[in-house]
């Protein structure tokens, strides 16, 4: 195409921005699903069987995307049209990782006693169904995605994302032998990437913030882990070891995902109760795929929003196809791609790196010799990223609806490190019961809970009870099955009478456990909204007075 100058300079710096963060997120979920207690993944699993396809799915995308570029530099007859950058989802990975793959194991193990092999198959398995239908569900969407975001509030889809991203992508990155745990190598990389990205200090000659952050931090790694074995003294902890991974092969995943050695239709039933979970992530992506293509127009790029969010569906479809387990989302900050002067080859590069590096398993190299401290800055980064840019989206007045969204998503942060703590085994004592108890009700389909309590205040806030008690009502019917609020571990989707007998049978007949189930909380639901449409009637009234002459 004469005149589109499709390569430049700048891209050097794209690249390894979009390059650096989708890294960073390969080695999130496989440091969360490796590390879990009691049951984790191995990493011989993992690397062979989960991140080929996750990266694949980057490639097909990144692709389509940097053919848009030249299309759509083609149909403006511009020279300087940047592509949309793509890539692994942040906030899905938590979930995907923390309430899908982990629990499908756990499951695997407890109730269907599998042995640790067939227990990770089945969870990989429950992990790739879970990805397929909410990329048919994003696909689905594509052509109905301003009308739900017309819909639905913004404080109410925005809420859950910032609660995602403020209480796990952002904090989560401190612990894990992350940022907090090194501090002589995080800190300094997380100073970086703030100063850099966020306070938007151009480095000398231009140099790439989150390229600097992960080479000082690299660096720093090294000089203290050879300075701690000169003195003697640890300074910093060592790298993991994965032993002996077998040498690479070309991943056979459609005859492993589809082979006939595992029971399908318990993988079918576990996938289709994390719905609940995995449908609002993919919702959230919509949503952000349209707020990501006005970005660019605002910037100049006009690209066809039903194409973008077609892309992020396919592309997210293809990848569980091939085993993968996340799904794909164009990354917010297309406008600043632009800014760095970057156009179509940096979305071509990642899109080569990623999808060649996972299929031919050099990422087996590269979760070993970079220590976390140094790549989980940028997870901060974008954590606080998305919290700011949802409050900028949302209107000012619905502000105290995002900040009650994020409640929900701090117990599920609490549950991590407590789950970790008791290794799946129920404290001792009536108190402590309660208290977990608690902790999970709350947890348990947070995103739902979130979406549903930020919608509800927002419609409070602009008078309309009667619409805040519909969506009460809706928490209520939620919580009755089992969708929000389960009081279990393992969180079923259950008719209330059982799980009310579960409760009785598993913690015993106390008033205050019993007092959380289900009936309880869809009846608490029932109340607020009757209370609601009472008020809404006095408020009418009131109106109707006022309005005498």
């Amino acid at each position: 195409m004469k005149g589109y100058r499709w390569a430049q300079g700048g891209d050097i710096n794209a690249f390894f921005g979009l390059m650096i963060d989708n890294v960073a997120v390969m080695v999130l979920l496989f440091t969360i699903i490796t590390t879990a207690r009691p049951y984790a993944f191995s990493a011989e699993f993992v690397l062979i069987h989960l991140i080929p396809g996750t990266a694949i799915g980057v490639l097909v995308g990144d692709l389509v995307f940097t053919w848009l570029a030249f299309r759509l530099a083609r149909r403006l007859g511009h020279s300087n049209v940047t592509a949309m950058p793509l890539g692994l989802d942040t906030p899905s990975t938590f979930g995907v990782a923390l309430l899908i793959l982990l629990p499908a194991l756990g499951w695997a193990r407890d109730k269907l006693s599998l042995e640790p092999g067939d227990a990770m198959l089945f969870a990989w398995r429950v992990g790739v169904v879970t990805l397929l239908l909410s990329a048919v569900f994003k696909i689905a969407c594509s052509f109905f995605g301003n009308v739900v975001r017309r819909v639905v509030p913004a404080a109410s889809l925005l809420g859950s994302l910032a609660a995602i991203a403020l209480a796990l992508i952002a904090f989560l990155p401190l612990l894990l032998d992350g940022i907090a745990a090194v501090p002589l190598v995080g800190m300094v990389s997380l100073v970086m990437i703030l100063v850099t990205l966020i306070a938007h200090r151009t480095l000398p000659g231009r140099f790439p913030g989150a390229l600097a952050a992960a080479l000082i931090g690299v660096g720093l790694y090294l000089v203290f882990e050879g300075a701690g074995r000169w003195l003697h003294v640890p300074l910093v902890p060592g790298r993991e070891s994965f032993g002996e991974l077998p040498s690479w092969r070309p991943p056979n995943l459609l005859l492993a995902l589809f082979g006939a050695d595992s029971d399908w239709s318990a993988v079918w039933r576990y996938s289709l109760s994390r719905l609940p979970i995995a449908l609002p992530f993919a919702l959230a992506t919509v949503v952000g795929g349209i707020d990501c293509t006005e970005s660019a127009a605002t910037a100049g790029d006009e690209y066809d929003t039903r194409a973008i969010l077609l892309t992020e569906g396919v592309s997210s479809l293809i990848a569980g196809f091939l085993g993968g387990v996340i799904q794909t989302t164009p990354y917010i900050g297309q406008p600043a791609y632009k800014k760095m002067g970057g156009r179509a080859a940096y979305t071509l590069a990642t899109a080569l790196f990623i999808g060649l590096a996972g299929y031919f398993g050099v990422f087996s190299h590269l979760f070993e010799w970079l220590p976390k401290a140094a790549m989980f800055p940028i997870l901060v980064y974008v954590g606080v990223e998305i919290t700011a840019q949802s409050f900028k989206a949302t209107p000012e007045r619905h502000h105290a609806a995002l900040a009650l969204a994020m409640l929900p998503a701090l117990a599920a942060l609490v549950i991590v490190p407590v789950g970790s703590l008791y290794g799946g085994v129920e404290p001792l004592g009536l108190d402590g019961q309660v208290l977990l108890m608690t902790l999970r009700c709350l947890a348990n389909g947070f995103i739902v809970t979130s979406l549903l309590w930020a919608a509800a205040l927002a419609a409070m806030i602009d008078e309309r009870l009667r619409i805040a008690a519909l969506y009460l009502v809706a928490a209520g019917i939620a919580a009755l099955f089992g969708v929000i609020h389960s009081p279990f571990a393992e969180a079923p989707i259950a008719l209330p009478m059982t799980s009310y007998a579960m409760i009785a049978e598993r913690y015993g007949s106390d008033a205050r456990l019993l007092a959380q189930s289900p009936y309880h909380w869809a009846a608490a639901y029932g109340l607020c909204a009757l209370a609601l449409v009472v008020l809404s009637l006095f408020r009418d009234g009131a109106k109707a007075k006022n309005t005498k002459p």
